[in-house]
C-alpha cells in the first residue's frame, strides 16, 4: 500500500509517505517555503496545504498521485463541533468546511489524484499512531497531550497488536497544551512557537505558586483533567508582546517554573494511571507537551513504565506520519518502526559540489574529514555541519547542525549571538554513546533524539561549561557510531584532541527562520553569521579561505594544470 500522510489543520503542516509499512520521506513545509511553522494556525489558512512538501514525498518514493491508495489527513471534520454558520466559534465552522473539501485542494495540487481517496483520521488518533506504530513494540501504552485536536485536547489508550483502544480523553476546554501557550503568551513570547523558551526559564524560578495552581489544574477521578481559567495576572504582571521577559525577573520565572512543575506533576499523575490500566512495559508518547524534554525525564524516573519512547516529531507535524501510518495499518499492512528522523531531503557530493562551483566558494575536500572537523573545533571555531538527509521534527540531530566546543563559558553567549536568541536559553550537548553514561544521568540513555533532560556529573560541569543549564542539567543527545559513524568519528577526534568526547549541537538556523534544508540555506547561513566553516558533504568551506579569496576548488585545479 502507498498512503501519503497530510497534516494541514493548524500549524506545521507537513506530508509523510510509508510504502508497503515503510517510513520512506517526512518533511516540514517550512524546511521548503522557509516560513517558520509553515503557516499561522488560523481557521482562514486550512486550505494551505503543505505542497512542497507533498511533491517532496511523491518523488522520494518515485510515486505519481494517481498510485497512492490513500491519502491520510489527520483531522476528522464529522468530529468537529457542528454548526450551519462557517463565523460561529471564531471562525472555527470555516475551518471544519475547509478539512471537508481537502480531496478537491489536494487534486489541484496533485493532478490526477482522486480526491475519494482521501482518509480522515482523529488528529489525536494521528498523533498516537505516531507513536505507538513506530516504537518498535506491538503492545503498549500511548498517551496524546497537546494544545488541541477537533474537541479534545488529551488522549490515552492501550494498544494490542497495533490497535489502539482509547480509555481516557479530556474535552476542551481543558487542555495542558493551551495553558502552557497561554502562559507563552503572557510572557511576551510568540504562542505556539516559544513554548521552549518558557521551559528554559523555568530552571531560573521556583515553583512557589504550583500548589496555588492546582485548585485550576489537577487531575480527575475519570482519567482526565482540569487545566483552564488561570489567572497568570495573579501571580505576575503580563509581559507586552515585543518586550520579552527577562530572565532575571523573579516573579514571571518562578511563574514559569510554577507551570511546568504542575504540568509535570499531572502528567505522571496520568502516567501512573495509565499503567495501572494497562500494565504496559513501553508508553509511546507525541503531541506538543511531548517535547517537554524536563516533563520526559521525570516520567522516566518517576513512572512505573519501563520505557517512554517519545516521537521526535511529536507536534502537529507528526501528525502527517501518524495518520499515514493508521491508514497503512488499517489497509492490511505492518507498518513501522520509526528507525531514523532523517527522513527529509538529503543532496548527493556531486550536486553538493556543483552548488559551491555556482556560488563560486573557496572549498576543499580533505582526506580525513572528521580530523579536519576536529582540528577547526578544537581550535574554537563554530561549524555549520550539513550532511545527509535533513531531519523530521524540530531537534537537529547532527544532519543540520551548529556545532562548537563545550569547554569555554564564553561559548554560550556567543552561540545565542549567533542564532540571534535570548542568553537564558541553554544549547545542548551531544556525546558518544559509550561515554554518556560518566557524564549525564537522570534521564534515558541511550538518548539518540534530544528529547529528556539528564543531569551533568558535577565533575564534568566546568570541562563543559557551554552546555551546562542553570540547574546542572542538559538536554543531551548520544550518538552511536553504528548510526551516525561520521558525527562519531568527529567526537572521537575531538576527544582525542581534548579529553572531551561531547560537543555543542544547535539547530541551524538563525532568528525567526526554520533550520537549514538545501545546500543554498546553508550557504546563505555561512555567508551572513559568523561561523569560521561550513561543512557540507565532504567539503570543507573555511572562512579565511574566503576572506584570503581563494578560487573554488575545481578552478584552483585548473590553475594548477
Amino acid at each position: 500500500m502507498i498512503v501519503l500522510g497530510v497534516n494541514a489543520v493548524f500549524h506545521d503542516p507537513a506530508a509523510a509517505i510509508v510504502v508497503d509499512g515503510r517510513i520512506v520521506a517526512a518533511a516540514e513545509e517550512e524546511r521548503f517555503s522557509r516560513r517558520k511553522h509553515g503557516k499561522p494556525s488560523v481557521p482562514f489558512s486550512t486550505w494551505e496545504l503543505p505542497e512542497q512538501a507533498i511533491r517532496f514525498c511523491l518523488r522520494e518514493a518515485g510515486v505519481r498521485p494517481e498510485d497512492l491508495d490513500a491519502v491520510a489527513y489527520s483531522y476528522d471534520p464529522a468530529l468537529a463541533p457542528a454548526t450551519d454558520d462557517v463565523i460561529q466559534d471564531e471562525w472555527e465552522g470555516l475551518r471544519t468546511l475547509y478539512v471537508q473539501r481537502a480531496g478537491l485542494f489536494l487534486r489541484t495540487v496533485m493532478p490526477g489524484f482522486d480526491p475519494e481517496k482521501v482518509r480522515f483520521v482523529p488528529h489525536h488518533v494521528a498523533h498516537a499512531a505516531s507513536a505507538y506504530l513506530a516504537c518498535g513494540e506491538d503492545d503498549c501504552a500511548t498517551m496524546v497531550v497537546d494544545g488541541r485536536g477537533e474537541r479534545g485536547s488529551y488522549l490515552a489508550g492501550k494498544v494490542t497488536d497495533g490497535r489502539l483502544q482509547p480509555l481516557a480523553d479530556q474535552a476542551l476546554p481543558h487542555s495542558l497544551g493551551l495553558l502552557y501557550e497561554g502562559l507563552t503568551e503572557h510572557l511576551g513570547f510568540h504562542r505556539g512557537s516559544d513554548e521552549y523558551k518558557v521551559m528554559a526559564l523555568a530552571s531560573y524560578g521556583r515553583p512557589r505558586f504550583a500548589d496555588a495552581l492546582a485548585e485550576h489544574v489537577h487531575v480527575t477521578p475519570d482519567g482526565g483533567f482540569r487545566a483552564a481559567g488561570v489567572d497568570f495576572e495573579r501571580f505576575a504582571p503580563r509581559i507586552p508582546a515585543g518586550q520579552e521577559v527577562r530572565p532575571d525577573s523573579q516573579a514571571h520565572a518562578d511563574l514559569a517554573s510554577s507551570v511546568q512543575r504542575r504540568v509535570e506533576d499531572v502528567l505522571i499523575e496520568l502516567a501512573t494511571g495509565l499503567h495501572e490500566q494497562t500494565g504496559a512495559r513501553t508508553l509511546a508518547m507525541a503531541g506538543g507537551v511531548a517535547l517537554n524534554c524536563v516533563a520526559n525525564s521525570r516520567l522516566h524516573r518517576e513512572t512505573p513504565f519501563e520505557r517512554i519512547w517519545v516521537q521526535p516529531a511529536a507536534g502537529d507535524s507528526g501528525t502527517a506520519l501518524g495518520a499515514a501510518l493508521y491508514v497503512a495499518r488499517e489497509l492490511g499492512d505492518r507498518p513501522g518502526p520509526f528507525t531514523t528522523p532523517d527522513l527529509g531531503c538529503g543532496f548527493d557530493d556531486a550536486e553538493l559540489e556543483a552548488s559551491l562551483q555556482r556560488a563560486g566558494l573557496p572549498y576543499e575536500r580533505p582526506d580525513d574529514l572528521a580530523g579536519a572537523v576536529a582540528d577547526i573545533l578544537a581550535d574554537n571555531g563554530v561549524i555549520a555541519w550539513f550532511q545527509g538527509r535533513s531531519e523530521f521534527g524540530p531537534r537537529a540531530l547532527g544532519h543540520r547542525s551548529l556545532l562548537a566546543d563545550p569547554r569555554h563559558t564564553d561559548n554560550l553567549e556567543r552561540m545565542n549571538d549567533i542564532k540571534g536568541r535570548e542568553q537564558f536559553r541553554p544549547v545542548a550537548p551531544m556525546v558518544l554513546a559509550d561515554r554518556a553514561a560518566e557524564i549525564f544521568s537522570g534521564g534515558p540513555l541511550p538518548s539518540p533524539y534530544m528529547l529528556f533532560t539528564h543531569d551533568v556529573a558535577p565533575e564534568w560541569r566546568d570541562r563543559i561549561p557551554t552546555v551546562v543549564h542553570v540547574d546542572g542539567s542538559a538536554r543531551a543527545q548520544t550518538v552511536d557510531e553504528r548510526d551516525e559513524p561520521l558525527m562519531a568519528a568527529v567526537l572521537r577526534e575531538f576527544d582525542a584532541r581534548t579529553g572531551v568526547p561531547v560537543l555543542v549541537n544547535t539547530s541551524l538556523n538563525t532568528s525567526g527562520r526554520p533550520m537549514v534544508d538545501d545546500p543554498q540555506d546553508a550557504m546563505e547561513l555561512f555567508g551572513s553569521a559568523p561561523v569560521q566553516a561550513l561543512v557540507i558533504g565532504p567539503f570543507v568551506v573555511r572562512r579565511a579561505a574566503l576572506a584570503a579569496g581563494r578560487p573554488p576548488l575545481a578552478l584552483a585545479d585548473e590553475e594548477a594544470a
